[in-house]
């Protein structure tokens, strides 16, 4: 799913191409992407593009007349721009919002059609398909604490609560965790002020970090290869690979259709965390800890 590194660049990429143009028409390919029926969604067309937003991970094409053009990439959704008359990829596309020098092409893999796309009319109901996150760029310390103890998680589901903290999800946690050389399974009300702190310095630094460097790849041009997966990463998508900073092994926890990927080393003390389908599978011959790995 792309994060908040990756929709900052979307951002940046669409305002320098549409703030000001008209947004001529809008074709849906697939109806199940629309979410809204009210305003239509023929009311966006012939209006100009005022501002381009984010809220969380999704983006937004403010428009005249206070409308507003939610898109919510979900796990598998990507955004392409294409010249005039270019054709757009039948098989992946789900809608293409025309202007008069060029598409932007909303796209997503896969056949379980997560993405959508709203369209509503005031602050108000923008407000509304805010999930509440907090941004962590601007928030001080002692709210990013609070937002931490607003409930006893670990700190994998705390940091990807869109409730919680904005634009954060299963790569950037597992970066940030590492980073900051926490456990992805330390509960939020266990954490010591020293914790919170290298937690707060880590989130920041990470999604700033990245942010920057996805905006040099890119080179100005519209991003074409986002993915949840850089080389460069430490621990996400490393499972079996040497940790960048002590060399064991990443490990990994396998749970629902997402893993999380950390260092026992460097964020455990050397414990192995139980990954329930293979704990549950070899039982007493399960290592506890990395030594035992060999």
């Amino acid at each position: 799913m792309p994060e908040l590194p990756d929709i900052a660049l979307y951002r940046d990429a669409l305002a320098e191409r549409v703030v000001g143009r008209t947004l001529e028409r809008i074709r849906i390919a697939n109806p199940f992407l629309l979410r809204t029926a009210v305003p239509s969604i023929a009311a966006a067309e012939g209006k100009a593009v005022r501002e381009v937003r984010r809220i969380g991970k999704r983006i937004v094409l403010a428009l005249d007349d206070e409308l507003f053009l939610v898109l919510h990439l979900m796990v598998a959704g990507r955004l392409r721009w294409l010249a005039p008359e270019a054709k757009a990829p039948a098989r992946i596309t789900l809608a293409a919002l025309d202007f008069p020098h060029g598409t932007l092409v909303f796209t997503e893999a896969g056949t379980k059609r997560r993405a959508s796309l709203h369209l509503v009319q005031g602050e108000a109901a923008l407000g509304a398909l805010d999930p509440g996150g907090i941004e962590v760029a601007t928030a001080n310390r002692a709210s990013f604490a609070a937002r931490l103890m607003q409930e006893n998680h670990t700190l994998k589901r705390a940091l990807t609560d869109p409730r919680l903290f904005s634009g954060i999800g299963n790569a950037y946690s597992d970066e940030i965790l590492h980073r900051a050389k926490l456990s992805p399974l330390a509960l939020t009300h266990k954490l010591s002020d020293d914790e919170v702190t290298r937690l707060v310095d880590a989130t920041r630094t990470v999604l700033e970090e990245w942010t920057a460097r996805l905006r040099a790849d890119a080179g100005g041009q519209f991003p074409d290869k986002v993915t949840a997966f850089h080389p460069d990463m430490a621990v996400h998508g490393k499972f079996g690979q040497p940790c960048p900073v002590c060399g064991a092994p990443v490990q990994r926890i396998v749970y629902a259709e997402n893993e999380c990927n950390y260092c026992a080393r460097c964020q455990t003390g050397g414990k192995l965390l139980a990954d329930r389908s293979l704990s549950r599978l070899l039982h007493a011959n399960w290592p506890k800890s990395i030594d035992e790995l060999g």
